[in-house]
């Protein structure tokens, strides 16, 4: 049964504190510079979304998706990317709609359950017949995205695409939601809210009718920022409903290809409903790892050069070609 009962991730005993090791890798990590080509994909509508690839010359393609208001570039993302490219993958950050540098075109910009971009990605990386495999890498709420989009696949999952790693997620939206509410992680949410503002700010110079700031600043809630931009801007009438039908964990039992979700117990984003230990202990395919520590996307090491989950990442790409 595909569960990890025995993780072996040790964080250094001093850093055994979920926000600590929360925080430490955005502060503190150096990670070395990571020479990206950027290019540019128009979508269906006439958007655009920007791909930034590393590439050594492999036939072996690593798509990495980062987490909310992120970007390719990242500590998180790069430190992936390094251990890759050393081990002979090419690897591309995915850059949501409206993260990579500039708004993006069109008045939506990007959510937790939109695969229909990553979908677009698949099918132009397996159109330019450069590669003989590609695996896709999640982080919070692009690690959503992956497993959402494997899971709504399923066995028609285009064959170029082998596995899927998803790290720090909350596969269940409103029960992540209802933990980032609690004071602990006020200072999670206020960065997020005052980040996701900027961005609306952004794209208000371009629709300056349709998006209303007014009152803004009292927004102090995923449920008030949903509810009052990310729900109707993507089509759904509220927040409770972008938050269910956006979550992973509706389609992760369809998933067809090996997948791998590394959820550490103490990740104060995520409530009980982001630990699916019983899918797991019923899925041949679905492969569930709850380190005891890790934070949200910490799992820090000392004198190593990556982290934890960039070599078992690496790992668990390897053993399923």
């Amino acid at each position: 049964m595909p569960i990890v009962h025995h993780s072996d991730y040790k964080p250094p005993v001093w850093m055994r504190n979920r926000h600590l090791l929360t925080i430490y890798p955005t502060l503190c990590r150096r990670v070395k510079r990571v020479q990206y080509t950027r290019a540019r994909m128009t979508m269906p509508d006439g958007d655009f979304v920007d791909l930034d690839f590393s590439a050594v010359g492999s036939d072996l393609l690593v798509l990495v998706l980062h987490g909310l208001e992120g970007d390719a570039h990242r500590k998180y993302v790069k430190g992936m990317v390094q251990l890759f490219n050393q081990q002979g993958y090419d690897v591309a950050g995915m850059n949501f709609r409206g993260c990579s540098g500039e708004p993006n075109k069109a008045l939506r910009f990007y959510h937790s359950g939109e695969t229909a971009d990553l979908d677009a990605v698949v099918q132009h990386v397996a159109a330019s017949r450069k590669y003989k495999a590609l695996y896709l890498v999640g982080f919070s709420l692009g690690g959503n995205v992956a497993l959402k989009y494997t899971g709504e696949q399923g066995k028609n999952i285009h064959p170029l695409v082998h596995a899927t790693v998803a790290i720090s997620v909350p596969i269940d939206l409103a029960n992540s939601a209802i933990e980032l509410e609690k004071k602990h992680n006020a200072i999670y949410m206020q960065r997020f809210i005052r980040s996701l503002g900027a961005k609306l700010k952004a794209k208000q110079a371009l629709y300056p009718d349709a998006i209303n700031l007014e009152g803004y600043e009292n927004i102090t809630t995923f449920r008030q920022f949903d509810d009052r931009y990310t729900a109707p801007l993507h089509g759904f009438p509220d927040a409770d409903t972008y938050w269910y039908q956006s979550s992973a964990i509706r389609v992760l039992d369809q998933v067809a290809i090996p997948t791998l979700l590394i959820n550490a117990q103490d990740d104060s984003f995520l409530g009980p409903k982001c630990f699916p230990y019983e899918m797991a202990e019923h899925h041949p395919l679905f492969y569930l790892e709850t380190p005891r520590y890790g934070g949200h996307v910490g799992f820090v090491n000392f004198g190593v050069s990556s982290y934890w989950t960039e070599r078992r990442a690496l790992d668990f790409i390897r053993s399923h070609p």
